[in-house]
């Protein structure tokens, strides 16, 4: 479905330009691909590039960036306006900074519709925020976005996703401004989006604990680079020192905690993936 081969994304600053992104390269099919890595790594510099929504001065380039066959580095304007939001779709990590203040959840869920030319839009509404296992989705779909809790916006920014029926969902830390409980819930509902509908799914996370029984596989990132890709139940079997250093940082209950792994960054880590 997608395949994305020596990805670079650079941005300008008064000293030249950074490299965000260094060569990443990976596939999906209709499956859960978890990428992990730390704040400021490139995650989720990756899936705004997939979608096109890196406007200049930052500059992407690739050896290939293909959805579906269709070359996105030479999408034109009308390819993207059939893709974003039809055949790609993207989760946000807080729904209060993504849903319009000032248009009722339904309104907002059926623009999306009426732009993909439903005809019956409105009945539409319920059957998606049903969908997303909101129990009374006639309350929610009067509601405004701050009448909401998190993981009920969370749920309604789903629910729009789904209005194109994507072929691709990238979710870009969708649970981490969740609670434990709430996490689950909504990641039981992604989880039967992709078996249900046949998605593929590329779920962004700073949380490795989470991604190893979520996704099927797992896509280690450090410093712009992917430095180890594994199935996810193979993830506490890694051998890569930055994925071990993650994992050592992990709290346990089975014994008292020491201290904490100290990483000796390697420039090795940044040459070509294992």
């Amino acid at each position: 479905m997608l395949t994305v081969e020596n990805l670079r994304v650079s941005f300008p600053t008064r000293v030249g330009r950074v490299d965000a992104v260094r060569g990443v390269s990976f596939s999906l099919g209709r499956e859960k691909l978890g990428i992990v890595g730390e704040s400021g790594s490139g995650k989720s510099t990756i899936g705004r590039a997939i979608l096109g929504l890196l406007p200049p001065p930052v500059e992407v380039s690739a050896d290939r960036l293909e959805f579906a066959g269709i070359d996105l580095l030479r999408a034109t304007r009308v390819q993207w306006r059939d893709l974003r939001g039809r055949r790609i779709g993207m989760i946000l990590q807080d729904p209060k900074y993504s849903l319009n203040p000032v248009m009722r959840v339904g309104a907002q869920i059926e623009e999306c519709l009426r732009r993909d030319g439903s005809r019956d839009a409105r009945r539409r509404v319920g059957d998606l925020l049903t969908a997303v296992r909101i129990r009374d989705p006639d309350r929610v779909a009067k509601a405004w976005p701050h009448e909401l809790s998190g993981g009920m916006g969370q749920r309604a920014m789903i629910a729009m996703m789904l209005a194109g029926e994507p072929d691709l969902l990238i979710a870009d830390e969708p649970t981490s401004a969740l609670d434990v409980t709430v996490q689950l819930q909504v990641l039981a509902i992604l989880d039967d989006l992709v078996t249900e509908r046949g998605m593929g799914l590329i779920f962004i996370s700073h949380d490795l604990e989470l991604v190893a029984t979520f996704c099927n596989r797992v896509a280690i990132m450090y410093a712009g680079r992917i430095v180890e890709t594994l199935p996810a139940g193979e993830l506490h079997s890694a051998t890569h020192p930055y994925t071990r250093g993650l994992l050592g940082c992990l709290p346990r209950l089975d014994r008292p905690q020491q201290r904490l792994p100290v990483l000796v960054r390697d420039p090795a880590w940044l040459s070509e993936p294992r």
